[in-house]
């Protein structure tokens, strides 16, 4: 038997306990430790690893599998390039970039414009890599002839980000109930419909056909966007079930270092805010489910009667679509008593478990509204051609990082991109956490 080197019996004992602790981090409550990082420094062999993303969970559906190799999933979310000549903090640093644009209302050129001022996608309109989170409140339907080219273009980007690694959040705006339900009169074109075909072609689209088919699957009517992927990926519940692996995370320090996005708004008094996002969108869910599942399909309207709400529908989907319903509820853009309003904020944010709320659907044709040190913000500007308001994005900078000595720094950057005038500061927070309080 030949007679291993001094080298090897050396070194196959810490690669052994190595081994043993990266494992027993990936079955630890939390997933992989955050702080993990260790080396074997006297061999020039380093180890380095951090919580792994995992993807956005489909609107009605189970998370898939992303294919993506845990290894590389980890190196990329890390934040850190460990070098084995260098005597460098092994605890990783978490970057998050998100990108937020409201009410775009059929206009791909504006659309397109807002898109690649904020760095979500390049001249040609394809997804750049530099975001890793992009939101869209709703009402990307109706005011204008784009919905076909904007829904396939935006679909295009939905594909494009998950091979990058990226996120994309897509929210059901009242626009987009309104045509499911079949009330989209007023505010659709003459010019719009023939993009269709024909009305009765339209009609089809938004209630059985392709366009209501993507609604149902990639679209939600609330989301909830933890900061952190340790307290889990998009639409996480707060507070989450006993039995969740992020129930842990969620009950300490970064509970709320998430921000919530509604179309509307999230009334005090809506009844269904916990869990958040799932009570809301699990009623969503049954609503846009009956709503299909009409037979027949009730004929356009006009010339035909507005058909209203389905018959069936329950008292929580009728309050869904009312007007303190996540839809339409305009309550936090009124102006009045801002202690009053903030106060009500923070109420709301305590049940959501969040630290800010994000909202479309009340246009302001200057600037992205924030309100309670921006605790509350209004991202409506009038993108469309229809509204000629300011072209506008809400960018959110996170990180974590190891401070020396110990202890955690967290910072939160909350900017208003514009295309044509000077970007905004809305919020700038920082916090210090104890090595043991964050772990």
């Amino acid at each position: 038997m030949p007679r291993l080197s001094t080298w090897t019996l050396s070194v196959l004992p810490l690669l052994v306990l190595s081994v043993a602790y990266l494992a027993q981090s990936y079955i630890s409550p939390l997933g992989p430790a955050p702080h993990l990082g260790f080396g074997l420094r006297w061999y020039g062999i380093t180890f380095s690893s951090s919580e792994a993303q995992a993807p956005l969970a489909q609107p009605h559906s189970q998370i898939k599998d992303t294919g993506v190799p845990v290894d590389s999933t980890l190196e990329a979310l890390s934040g850190v390039a460990v070098d084995a000549a260098a005597d460098v903090d092994p605890r990783p640093k978490f970057k998050r970039r998100i990108v937020a644009v409201g009410d775009i209302h059929g206009d791909l050129l504006n659309a397109h414009r807002v898109l690649q001022m904020a760095r979500v996608v390049d001249e040609d309109g394809l997804w750049t890599g530099e975001v890793d989170v992009f939101v869209q409140t709703g009402d990307i339907i109706d005011r204008g002839d784009d919905t076909i080219a904007l829904y396939e273009w935006l679909e295009e980007l939905r594909e494009q980000a998950h091979g990058m690694g990226g996120i994309m959040i897509s929210l059901l705006g009242n626009h987009e109930w309104m045509n499911a339900i079949g009330k989209p009169a007023e505010y659709v074109f003459p010019s719009e419909v023939e993009t269709f075909g024909s009305i009765s072609k339209r009609q089809r689209a938004v209630t059985t056909g392709w366009l209501a088919n993507i609604w149902a699957s990639n679209y939600t009517t609330a989301a909830r966007l933890p900061l952190h992927a340790l307290l889990g990926p998009p639409n996480t519940d707060y507070p989450p079930p006993e039995d969740s692996q992020y129930q842990r995370a969620n009950a300490g320090p970064l509970s709320h270092a998430a921000f919530s996005f509604v179309h509307g708004g999230l009334a005090p008094s809506y009844p269904n805010l916990q869990p958040f996002p799932s009570a809301i969108n699990n009623i969503s869910a049954s609503l846009f489910h009956r709503l299909r599942s009409r037979d027949p399909q009730p004929p356009p309207h006009p010339p035909h009667a507005y058909p209203g709400l389905p018959v069936g529908t329950t008292r929580e989907e009728a309050r869904l679509y009312g007007s303190d319903g996540p839809l339409w509820y305009r309550g936090w853009a009124e102006e009045g008593d801002e202690a009053r309003l903030c106060a009500q904020a923070d109420q709301v944010l305590q049940k959501t478990g969040t630290r800010r709320m994000v909202m479309g659907h009340t246009p302001n044709l200057h600037s992205i509204v924030a309100k309670c040190g921006g605790k509350v913000l209004i991202i409506d500007t009038g993108i469309s051609h229809a509204y000629g308001g300011v072209l506008s994005a809400l960018s959110v900078e996170y990180t974590l990082e190891p401070v020396d000595g110990g202890g955690w720094r967290e910072q939160e950057v909350v900017k208003a991109l514009y295309a044509d005038q000077d970007d905004e500061l809305l919020a700038h927070a920082t916090r210090d956490l104890a090595e043991n309080e964050l772990f």
